[in-house]
């Protein structure tokens, strides 16, 4: 059996992920929320075979998205994009230090930050410095 993938993207403009569910269900309601994109995963069955979106937030991987499928969009230029399904919940992750890229990159399972555990969701942040250095030498 083949395995999955993951895909990993800035989320550029997001200040937190509550920015992120917020701009979600402004945008999209009760609806499939999707991100836009101009290149199509080469890998697309691995992507559709239990990939998620990760997403990188002010310089750290603090949450994902499960990929539910890939739509083609044309957009209002005439160019057909790639729009990236996505899974309503959004799963907090342990923070993870990520420098800035262009586009997307594909994220191999073992190289994802593991999910938060049940009940740490709820607890208070820690200042965004104090959880990039945590992240950075393996404490959180």
């Amino acid at each position: 059996m083949a395995g999955f993938v993951n895909l990993l993207k800035l989320c550029v403009g997001a200040e937190s992920v509550e920015d992120l569910a917020g701009w979600q269900a402004q945008r999209f309601g009760a609806g499939t929320p999707c991100h836009v994109t101009r290149m199509w995963p080469r890998r697309e069955a691995e992507v559709l075979a239990g990939g998620s979106l990760y997403w990188v937030v002010k310089g750290l991987v603090l949450c994902r998205q499960r990929i539910v499928g890939l739509e083609e969009r044309l957009g209002a230029d005439g160019i057909t994009r790639c729009a990236i399904m996505l899974d309503a919940q959004i799963v907090r992750t342990e923070p993870m230090p990520k420098r800035p890229f262009q586009g997307w990159r594909y994220l191999a399972p073992e190289a994802a930050p593991p999910d938060l555990k049940p009940g740490r969701e709820a607890e208070g942040h820690l200042p965004r410095d104090l959880a990039a250095a945590l992240a950075e030498i393996g404490l959180r």
